[in-house]
C-alpha cells in the first residue's frame, strides 16, 4: 500500500500518515527501489488503534500503548489497555458519587441561617479536605464566592456559599475542569441547580461511555496488531 492508501483506509492525512511513522505508532515502512514508502495491513491496524484509543485516553496515552505494542511483550501492552479502563471505572465510580451528592446537597434548604452558621476558609477547608488555598482558588475563578468581613477583609462562608463549595467539589472530584465550572456555576446561584447539575453529569456519563467504546474499539485492530508482531 501507498501512503494515501493508509490515509484513507485510517482517517487521516498522508502528513498525519508520516508523522505517525515518525512518532513509532506505525512500525517503519519498508522502501521500494525508488526509495518509496511501502505499507501493509499491519500499519492500517495500528493507525486505526491509535484512532480508537487517542479518542479514549488521550493522543499521549494512545502513543504510548501503540509503540508498545511495537515494542515491548505483549503482558505489557494488555497491562496498559487494563490500566486504561481501569481510569474509566474510577471516573464512572466518582461520577456515580457526584450524582448522590449533587442530588443531596441541591436539595438542601438554607433560607433559614443564622450568622453563626458561617465558616471561615479553614474550616471549610477541613470539611471538604481541601486545601485553603484550593478554596482561594475557587474564589478567585467566581467559583464559590464567600463574603468578605471588615476590617481584615476575612472570608466568611455563608450556608448557601459553603453549597456552593461543595458542589463545585464534587464536580470537581467527578472530572469537571475550571473553565466548565465557570460556565456551569452562574446558572446554578439561579435556582436552577438540580436541573443544571443533573444536565452536566449526564453529559459526563456520554462522554465516559464514548471513551469505553473507543477503548473496545481499539481493542480490535490491537488484537489484529498483536496478532501480526
Amino acid at each position: 500500500m501507498r501512503t494515501v492508501d493508509v490515509a484513507r483506509r485510517a482517517g487521516y492525512s498522508v502528513q498525519q500518515v508520516r508523522n505517525l511513522e515518525r512518532d513509532g505508532v506505525l512500525p517503519p515502512a519498508a522502501r521500494s527501489a525508488a526509495g518509496y514508502r511501502i505499507y501493509g495491513e499491519l500499519h492500517v491496524q495500528s493507525a486505526l488503534a491509535y484512532r480508537a484509543l487517542a479518542a479514549g485516553t488521550g493522543p499521549v496515552e494512545a502513543k504510548r500503548i501503540v509503540r508498545a505494542v511495537h515494542e515491548c511483550p505483549a503482558s505489557e501492552v494488555l497491562a496498559l489497555l487494563d490500566a486504561a479502563h481501569a481510569r474509566l471505572d474510577r471516573e464512572r465510580t466518582d461520577l456515580g458519587l457526584a450524582k448522590e451528592a449533587a442530588a443531596a446537597i441541591s436539595a438542601e434548604l438554607v433560607d433559614d441561617v443564622r450568622p453563626s452558621d458561617a465558616m471561615s476558609v479553614s474550616e471549610l477547608a477541613a470539611a471538604l479536605g481541601v486545601r485553603p488555598s484550593t478554596l482561594r482558588h475557587w474564589d478567585a475563578e467566581g467559583l464559590a464566592v464567600p463574603d468578605r468581613v471588615a476590617p481584615r477583609e476575612t472570608r466568611r462562608y455563608s450556608p448557601a456559599q459553603t453549597r456552593d463549595a461543595r458542589i463545585v467539589h464534587q464536580l470537581r472530584s467527578a472530572g469537571y475542569r475550571i473553565d466548565q465550572l465557570r460556565t456551569l456555576m452562574p446558572g446554578l446561584r439561579r435556582g436552577h441547580r438540580s436541573e443544571d447539575i443533573g444536565a452536566a453529569l449526564a453529559a459526563r456519563d456520554v462522554s465516559i461511555a464514548a471513551r469505553s467504546r473507543a477503548l473496545l474499539d481499539a481493542a480490535v485492530a490491537l488484537g489484529t496488531v498483536l496478532g501480526a508482531s
